[in-house]
């Protein structure tokens, strides 16, 4: 108990593990589970039901699962599940999921969440991305792992953002961004390929070329989307590793997207 600050308030119902560290002025309602390691500052205001992991950083005034921002919300009891690891600066907003879809809101794991961010009901985070201040993420929305989403973007709900996705600076996200791409603008437009944060990422030439390639056979050759995925399905085993994984995720993306892809 000598790790949680004497001003603090944690209901009776919350678990916390005995190596969390709880600021100053918290307040930790009942359903809240907190694993070892992880750091709550000072103001924070954490609901349950909550679920948060092992050696996350919390900073200062918070607030973490939050009732859904959604006028059809009757008080359901849904959840907020965030995953390890993750850095989450001060003054975010988390809500809870809602009975409309799974009733989770998820954080993956090892994610960089800067000041200001919202993440809104039901929105399903991956691993590893980065939120930089005064991010917006709707309703539903889906973020791929190691994802960067810019400043003041805003991504509408229902959208789907995939893995390794750049974002530039007050994007306007209103449709599906497929992975690998870089974006940015109002309306928003394809640049190329995430290509620097793939070599950071130890990927190998051949590799990112088979992405470049990608890229190109869906926005640079005029090919209809159907074409682009028959030609993009084509390059199998033109790369030994990895390269099939790559455009089995490029093709599982366009499949599943609903709201159109930006193109």
């Amino acid at each position: 108990m000598s790790l949680i600050h004497a001003t603090a308030i944690v209901d009776a119902g919350a678990e916390l593990a005995s190596t969390v560290t709880v600021g100053p002025y918290a307040v930790i309602g009942a359903g809240v589970v907190v694993g070892e390691g992880t750091t709550i500052g000072s103001h924070c205001t954490i609901d349950g039901p909550t679920t948060i992991g092992r050696d996350n950083h919390i900073h200062a005034h918070a607030a973490l699962g939050c009732a859904p921002q959604d006028m059809k919300y009757a008080g359901e009891p849904t959840e907020l599940h965030i995953g390890d690891r993750n850095t989450i600066f001060q003054f975010c907003t988390f809500s809870r999921g809602t009975v409309q879809d799974a009733g989770v809101t998820r954080v993956g794991d090892d994610n960089w969440i800067m000041a200001y961010v919202h993440i809104a009901h039901d929105v399903q985070l991956g691993n590893r991305t980065v939120l930089a201040n005064n991010a917006t993420l709707a309703g539903h929305v889906h973020v791929g792992d190691w994802a960067i989403i810019g400043g003041l973007s805003g991504v509408h709900q229902f959208c789907k953002v995939g893995a390794h996705v750049m974002t530039g600076f007050q994007s306007h996200v209103s449709q599906d961004i497929p992975p690998f791409m870089t974006v940015a603008g109002n309306p928003l437009a394809v640049h190329g390929i995430n290509a620097e944060g793939l070599r950071r990422r130890g990927w190998s030439r051949e590799r990112i070329a088979l992405v470049k390639q990608m890229h190109k056979l869906l926005y640079r050759d005029g090919l209809t989307l159907d074409a682009a995925r028959t030609a993009i399905a084509a390059l199998r085993g033109s790369v030994v590793e990895g390269g099939d994984a790559d455009v089995d995720a490029l093709l599982a993306f366009l499949a599943g997207s609903t709201r159109g892809i930006v193109r």
